[in-house]
C-alpha cells in the first residue's frame, strides 16, 4: 500500500505565516495558478507531465532566462512541480559545439534566433541554478550528468564570443531588455558578470564532484573576468559599472544590469557600498517601487515604464537582493522585498475599481499599477508566473520570512531583523518534512520546530544574537531570551 503520507505530503505545498495575511494569500494563490501552466505542448492541454509554459497567440516558446529564474521558486513546490524540466529541456537540444540557444518552439523543438541575436545566446546562468538545485535536493548524482553538458556550453561561449581582451560581446538583445538605451553596447555588463557568477558556480560544483581540474580551471577563469570586469567596466565617477563600445570605452546609461557584478562579487567593500547607495538614491534606483530597470536620472527615464525605461521586473528585484545578501544587506534586502510586494499586492487589487487586478510581468516605478509600452497592448504580460513566482515564493520565503535552507550541509538559517510571528510549516526536504514558527508565549518569543532528520539550525536576530544549534528529530521549541 502506497504510503499515505508522502501523498498527502504530494499534494500540500509548504505554508508559510507572517503577520500580513495578504502576503501569504498571495504565496498561496501563486501555487494554486501555477498548474494552468504546466502544457503539454503537442496537445496544448494542461498536463502535469508537461512543461512549464507562458502560451501567447497560441504559441509554446521556451525561453532560457525563463528557465533559470523559475527553478529558483519551483524548489519549494515540496516536489508538485518539477523544478529543473525546463532546465532539462534547454539540455536536450544543446547542439554538437556546445550551443544551447535562448528560445525554442516547443512544438517543433526548433530554436529561434533573429537579427538582433543571431546565434541565440541567452543568460548564461546554468551553474548558478544547478548550485541551487543541488542545495535543495542534495542530488549529487545530477551535477555528474549534466557537468559535461555546462562544460560544453562554456567553451561554446568562450569560442563565440570571447575577445583579445578577456571580455565577452554578445549582442545586449541577450539580456532581454528589449529596448532599453544600450546603444552600441559592444561588451555588455551583464553579461559578463554572468558569466564570472556561472564560473564561479561552475567552480563550486567541481568542489562537490571532488574534481580538482574542474574548480581550478572556472576558479581561474573567475578571477580572469573579475581583474577585467573592475578595470575596465567601473567608472568611479558616477560610482557604477557601464557597458563598454567596441573601442572598450564606458558608455553614459546607467541600467539595472549594473549591479549583477554585485551578485558576482566583483566589487569591493568600498564600491559595493557605492551601489548600495544608488539604490536607496531616489534620484537613480532607489524609487517607490524598487528598482527600476533605468536610472531615474536617465534622460529616457520614463514614469510609465514604457518596458525597460524604467518599468520594475521581478527577476531584476530577485537580482539585486541576491546581490545584497552577498554584501550582508539582509535587513535593507528585507526592506526592499516588503515594499515590492506591497505593490505586486496592490496591482493584484488595485484601489482604482476601474482597473482590473492581477499579477504582472512589471509594474510602475513610482506608484502602484502595471507598466506600460505604447503599442504593445501584450506588456505586460499578465500572471506571468515564470518571473512573479520569484517575488511571491522565492523572496517570500528566503527574504521576507529569511529562511536558507542546505539539504548536502543539513543546515538551515533563519536571519531576521527582529521577531515576529511568521515561519514555514511543511516544507518537504528530500523526504524529511520540516517547520519553523516563531511565536509569543507568555514565557517570551519562541521558536517551535518539528522535523524527521536531524539538522543544523541557525538563527541570526540582526544585531542582537546569533546561535547554531543541532535540532534534533521530532518536536521542539526554543526560548530565545534563554539563547
Amino acid at each position: 500500500m502506497a504510503d499515505l503520507g508522502a501523498i498527502v505530503n504530494k499534494r500540500d505545498f509548504p505554508k508559510i505565516h507572517f503577520y500580513d495575511q495578504d502576503f501569504v494569500d498571495i504565496y498561496d494563490k501563486t501555487w494554486n495558478w501555477l498548474s494552468d501552466y504546466w502544457i503539454d505542448p503537442a496537445t496544448g492541454e494542461k498536463s502535469p507531465d508537461g512543461l512549464f509554459i507562458y502560451p501567447m497567440h497560441g504559441k509554446y516558446i521556451l525561453d532560457q532566462a525563463e528557465a533559470i529564474f523559475s527553478s529558483f521558486f519551483l524548489v519549494y513546490s515540496n516536489r508538485n512541480f518539477p523544478a529543473s524540466k525546463n532546465i532539462d529541456y534547454f539540455y536536450a537540444r544543446q547542439e554538437e559545439n556546445g550551443a544551447i540557444r535562448w528560445k525554442y518552439d516547443a512544438k517543433t523543438n526548433k530554436p529561434i534566433t533573429d537579427k538582433t541575436n543571431p546565434e541565440g545566446v541567452g543568460l548564461p546562468l546554468f551553474a548558478w541554478a544547478e548550485f541551487n538545485l543541488y542545495h535543495k535536493s542534495a542530488n549529487k548524482r545530477r551535477i555528474k550528468e549534466v557537468m559535461p553538458i555546462l562544460q560544453s556550453y562554456m567553451g561554446w561561449i568562450d569560442r563565440t564570443f570571447k575577445k583579445p581582451n578577456g571580455l565577452y560581446s554578445v549582442p545586449h538583445a541577450f539580456s532581454t531588455m528589449f529596448n532599453s538605451p544600450r546603444k552600441g553596447a559592444y561588451y555588455p555588463i551583464d553579461f559578463n558578470s554572468c558569466m564570472a557568477i556561472n564560473a564561479a558556480h561552475m567552480s563550486a560544483l567541481g568542489d562537490i564532484l571532488n574534481d580538482k581540474d574542474i574548480s581550478f580551471q572556472y576558479k581561474k577563469m573567475y578571477f580572469s573576468l573579475k581583474t577585467r570586469i573592475n578595470s575596465l567596466m567601473w567608472d568611479s565617477d558616477t560610482g557604477f559599472y557601464h557597458d563598454l563600445d567596441k573601442d572598450e570605452k564606458r558608455l553614459p546609461r546607467k541600467t539595472i544590469a549594473g549591479f549583477w557584478p554585485m551578485l558576482a562579487e566583483l566589487p569591493n567593500a568600498d564600491r559595493a557600498e557605492i551601489l548600495v547607495a544608488h539604490l536607496s538614491s531616489p534620484k537613480t534606483f532607489g524609487t517607490d517601487h524598487p528598482f527600476p530597470t533605468l536610472s531615474a536620472d536617465d534622460p529616457d527615464f520614463k514614469l510609465t515604464g514604457e518596458g525597460f525605461k524604467g518599468s520594475v521586473f521581478p527577476p531584476f528585484n530577485f537580482m539585486v537582493i541576491k546581490g545584497l545578501e552577498k554584501y550582508q544587506h539582509y535587513d535593507f534586502a528585507r526592506e526592499c522585498a516588503i515594499r515590492h510586494m506591497y505593490y505586486i499586492l496592490e496591482g493584484l487589487s488595485p484601489l482604482d475599481s476601474k482597473q482590473k487586478g492581477d499579477l504582472f510581468e512589471a509594474y510602475l516605478p513610482t506608484k502602484e499599477g502595471p507598466a506600460q509600452l505604447r503599442g504593445d497592448s501584450d506588456f505586460p504580460r499578465k500572471r506571468f508566473l515564470h518571473f512573479i513566482g520569484l517575488s511571491t515564493i522565492a523572496i517570500m520565503i528566503e527574504n521576507i520570512i529569511g529562511l536558507n535552507i542546505s539539504l548536502p550541509r543539513k543546515t538551515v538559517d533563519w536571519v531576521i531583523p527582529n521577531l515576529e510571528i511568521m515561519g514555514i510549516e511543511k516544507l518537504s526536504l528530500k523526504r524529511n518534512l520540516i517547520t519553523i514558527l516563531s511565536n509569543k508565549s507568555s514565557r517570551g518569543w519562541e521558536i517551535q520546530m518539528e522535523s524527521e532528520k536531524l539538522y543544523y539550525f541557525t538563527i541570526n536576530i540582526l544585531e542582537q544574537k546569533k546561535k547554531t544549534l543541532p535540532i534534533p528529530s521530532g518536536k521542539c521549541s526554543m526560548l530565545i531570551d534563554k539563547l
